[in-house]
């Protein structure tokens, strides 16, 4: 589980979870993992699938460094996966979960091994009436966090370990109006400097132009 800041905004305390939950809780390889981007709340972006690969993609690289396995993901299209990932639009509201959770995973377990694992993950949350969607790179941090609890890991004490239980957000970014919009913003903001560069062309020919005439006033 992961709380998630908003700046500015307070947050619930996570219950207290071990640094490890189980050594090695996958007994074959690869771990299968289901995306659900069918069954998404209205405000969830696409852009959203690309930030688990990545999270994925973190885990086969070594993640944090604490696993004493190396695990490896094969993305299937099918609820049958170890690993389900959905979205909801917000756990607080649709799953009951306390304030400022951000994301869970729920492991079934037999023994010493996990049979397979949930995990969901919000598309934002609320700062009283005001509705926050999470940027990109805070989905890639829920996505990681709640990836490192389907692998085994517990929560880490340590601030710049992704499994310490809070994240403070500080992207802003909202991915889907930017789907929708970010070609006018660039286009608005190429716009906004090629009149600068025009102005500062202008502005240096003018002074070159009254340097002349000033010299060629007091020669005389």
């Amino acid at each position: 589980m992961l709380i998630v800041f908003l700046i500015p905004a307070v947050s619930a305390e996570s219950g207290e979870v071990p640094e490890k939950i189980l050594d090695k809780p996958w007994d074959h390889s690869p771990i299968t993992v289901y995306i659900d981007d069918k069954n998404t709340p209205s405000r969830y972006s696409p852009t959203y699938y690309e930030q688990v690969e990545k999270a994925l993609e973190y885990w086969e690289e070594g993640g944090n460094g604490k696993l004493n396995y190396i695990p490896v993901f094969e993305i299937v299209d099918s609820e049958n996966a170890d690993i389900k990932i959905r979205w909801v639009e917000n756990l607080e509201k649709v799953e009951g979960a306390p304030s400022g959770v951000a994301g869970y995973a729920k492991p079934r377990i037999s023994g010493d091994r996990f049979i397979e694992v949930e995990i969901v993950l919000e598309v934002g949350n609320y700062q009283g009436r005001s509705w926050s969607q999470y940027g990109d790179s805070t989905m890639l941090s829920i996505s990681k966090h709640e990836l490192g609890h389907a692998l085994g890991l517990g929560h880490s004490d340590n601030p710049r370990d992704i499994m310490y239980p809070k994240y403070e957000m500080r992207d802003n970014i909202n991915p889907i109006l930017w789907s929708r919009y970010g070609g006018l913003i660039r286009a608005a903001v190429f716009l906004a400097l090629a009149v600068l560069l025009f102005l500062g062309i202008s502005w240096q020919k003018s002074r070159r132009k009254r340097k002349k005439l000033e010299d060629e006033y007091f020669k005389e």
